[in-house]
C-alpha cells in the first residue's frame, strides 16, 4: 500500500478512546457547558463548601452556646443539666441589681473609648498615607501601619506590660508617671493593638475622595478644618463606621489584654474565662450577652454604609 493511500485509510478510521479518556473528557465538556448556561448553580458549586463549613463551625457553635445558656448545673455533681432548660442565667447576667450588667456597661465604654481614640489617631495618618504621600510611598504607608500586626499578639502585650509596670516601667522611669495597671492601660493596649484596622478602611475611602474637591473647597476659601469638617468626614463616615466594626468587636470580646495590663478591671471576656470551667451555661449566658451588643452595633453600622466598605 502506497504511503497515500494509507493515509487515506488512517483518516477514514475513528479514533478510539484510549482508558475512557475521550469518554471521561466529554462527560467534563458536557458538565462544563452546563454550568455555564446556569451561572447560578455554577455560583452555589463554588459556595457550597465553603457555606456548609460557615454552616457547621460558625453558625452551629452559636447555637450550641445560646442552648448550652438555657441549662442549668445539678445541685448534686455540679455538672451541666440537660434534663431541663431555664432562664435563671440570663436573669443573673441583666439583674440591675447583680455586678454583671455594670461589667457590661464598662466593657461597652471601654470598646467606646477605644474606637473613638483609634479614630482621632486614624484619620491624620490616613490623610497623610492616602492624600501627602505620592502613589509610589503610599505602598511603605501601608506596610508600616501593617507592620506591628506581624508581631505576636502575646509579644505586644507583655510589651506594654513593661511600658506601665507601675513599679519599675518605661513610662514611670522616663516620665516618673505611669497609669500603671488598670482601666486606662488596658484602654492604651487595645487602642494600640486594633489601630491598623482603623486606618485601612480610612485610607481607602480617602482614596476614592477626589482632590477636586480638596482643591475646590481651598480655591473657595474654605480652611483645613472647615474642609475637613464639611467635605472630608461627612463622605467618610461609611469608612469609619466600617473601621469602627473591628475596633468595637475586637475589643468587646478581648480578654487576654485584660489578664496582661487590666488590673483588676473585669469585663464580658474575663467573666466568660474565670466562670467556662466551673459554670459553662453561666458562661454562654454572659457570651450571648456580647452577641446582643456586637448585633446591635452591626445593626447601626449597616445603616452608615459600613458593609460597602469592608
Amino acid at each position: 500500500m502506497r504511503p497515500a493511500d494509507a493515509n487515506i485509510v488512517d483518516a477514514a478510521i475513528p479514533m478510539m478512546p484510549q482508558d475512557g479518556g475521550g469518554v471521561e473528557h466529554g462527560s467534563v465538556a458536557r458538565l462544563a457547558r452546563f454550568f455555564d448556561r446556569h451561572p447560578r448553580l455554577r455560583l452555589a458549586s463554588f459556595l457550597c463548601g465553603p457555606g456548609a463549613w460557615l454552616i457547621v463551625a460558625y453558625l452551629g457553635s452559636l447555637v450550641l452556646m445560646l442552648l448550652t445558656s438555657l441549662y442549668g448545673l445539678n445541685d448534686f455533681t455540679g455538672k451541666v443539666d440537660r434534663s431541663r432548660t431555664t432562664l435563671e442565667n440570663y436573669r443573673q447576667v441583666f439583674s440591675s441589681n447583680g455586678p454583671y450588667l455594670a461589667k457590661i456597661v464598662r466593657t461597652i465604654g471601654i470598646a467606646a473609648a477605644v474606637t473613638v481614640i483609634d479614630i482621632v489617631m486614624a484619620l491624620p495618618l490616613a490623610f497623610f498615607i492616602a492624600k501627602v504621600l505620592s502613589h509610589r510611598w503610599r505602598r511603605f504607608g501601608i506596610v508600616a501601619v501593617l507592620m506591628p500586626l506581624w508581631a505576636s499578639y502575646i509579644v505586644k502585650g507583655y510589651a506594654w506590660r513593661t511600658l506601665l509596670d507601675p513599679a519599675g516601667g518605661v513610662f514611670r522611669k522616663t516620665f516618673h508617671v505611669s497609669p500603671g495597671f488598670g482601666q486606662t492601660g488596658l484602654i492604651m493596649l487595645l487602642a494600640y493593638l486594633w489601630l491598623p484596622y482603623m486606618v485601612l478602611p480610612i485610607v481607602a475611602g480617602l482614596e476614592r475622595l477626589p482632590d477636586s474637591l480638596l482643591a475646590a473647597s481651598a480655591d473657595l476659601g474654605g480652611r483645613n478644618t472647615r474642609t475637613l469638617r464639611s467635605i472630608v468626614l461627612p463622605l467618610l463616615v461609611p469608612a469609619i463606621a466600617a473601621g469602627s466594626i473591628f475596633t468595637f468587636s475586637l475589643s468587646l470580646g478581648d480578654y487576654i489584654a485584660v489578664g496582661l495590663v487590666g488590673g483588676t478591671t473585669s469585663v464580658i471576656g474575663s467573666v466568660v474565662n474565670s466562670n467556662i470551667s466551673t459554670n459553662l451555661p453561666f458562661a454562654a449566658a454572659m457570651a450571648a450577652a456580647s452577641i446582643v451588643v456586637v448585633g446591635a452595633y452591626l445593626t447601626g453600622a449597616r445603616r452608615l454604609g459600613a458593609f460597602d466598605n469592608l
